[in-house]
C-alpha cells in the first residue's frame, strides 16, 4: 500500500473528496427520481475532480491554512467543496426553469414588425 506515488495520493484525495461531495449533496436534498441522482452524482464527481485543485488552494488561502494543510488535504477539500457546490447549482437551476410556465420565446420587436408587414 506504501507504494502509491504522491501524485497517486493527490488523485486518490481528489477523488474521494468529490464523491463525498456528491453523497453529502444527494442526502442533503433528495432528487425526485434515480436517474437525476445519476447524473448529479456524476457531474458533482467530474466537477470536483475538475475544479477540487484550483478550489482547494483558494479556500486554503482564504480560511489562511496554506502553510497548514498537505497536497492531499488541500485537494481533498476543494474537491468536496467544488463537487457539493456544482451539485447544488444544478438543483437550483433546475428548479428555477421547472418553475417557470413553458412556452414560446418572445419575439423581438423588429421580428414582429416584419410578421405584421408580412400578412
Amino acid at each position: 500500500m506504501t507504494d502509491i506515488t504522491h501524485a497517486g495520493w493527490i488523485w486518490l484525495a481528489k477523488g474521494a473528496g468529490a464523491v463525498a461531495g456528491s453523497a453529502i449533496s444527494l442526502a442533503y436534498i433528495l432528487p425526485k427520481h434515480r436517474r437525476d441522482a445519476a447524473v448529479r452524482f456524476a457531474v458533482g464527481v467530474v466537477c470536483g475532480m475538475v475544479f477540487g485543485g484550483a478550489t482547494g488552494l483558494k479556500l486554503a488561502e482564504i480560511l489562511e491554512l496554506t502553510g497548514r494543510l498537505g497536497a492531499a488535504e488541500t485537494m481533498l477539500m476543494g474537491a468536496a467543496v467544488a463537487s457539493l457546490c456544482a451539485w447544488s447549482a444544478i438543483g437550483l437551476a433546475l428548479r428555477y426553469f421547472q418553475t417557470r410556465p413553458v412556452g414560446p420565446l418572445p419575439q423581438r420587436r423588429s421580428e414582429r414588425l416584419d410578421d405584421q408587414k408580412g400578412r
